[in-house]
């Protein structure tokens, strides 16, 4: 009678496969879950800019630095722009980028833009390169 089953040497063949593929594939799939990410962010960032400007024609001035984003959500506390402010801007709360950290807003913006919204991606720091590249509008240097 002759057993059946699978002897040490096979298993380690197929280990050995199973691990090849997945050093082949396992970049490429992470590869493109940064890029999801990226792309979700940069279309965070237009919504964001659109609620902005829709706040902007409602109260005739965009959010200080210290106001940010919140502007979109709460009613501002100066007397002079809260009768006009329509808000909530937003269908939701505010939003994290991909990476779970809050988008950053600030004023001026570069090239004589109004104000800087952006993510600052996958190393959560200013600047960067590739995947680490900051997306949005930037503050100026």
């Amino acid at each position: 009678m002759s057993a059946k089953g699978f002897t040490l040497l096979e298993m380690l063949v197929v280990l050995v496969i199973i691990g090849l593929l997945a050093g082949l594939v396992a970049p490429q799939f992470l590869g493109e879950i940064e890029g999801a990410k990226r792309r979700t962010a940069e279309a965070q960032v237009k919504m964001l800019k659109n609620s902005i400007s829709a706040l902007y024609l409602d109260i005739g001035r965009y959010p200080t630095s210290e106001e940010g984003l919140k502007l979109l959500s709460t009613a501002p506390m100066d007397e002079n722009s809260k009768p006009f402010w329509k808000g909530p801007y937003l269908d939701q709360d505010l939003p994290l980028d991909p990476w779970n950290t809050p988008y950053q807003y600030s004023i001026p913006g570069k090239n004589n833009r109004p104000f800087a919204l952006y993510s600052f991606a996958t190393d959560k720091q200013p600047g960067g390169t590739d995947n680490n590249e900051d997306i949005g509008d930037l503050p100026p240097q």
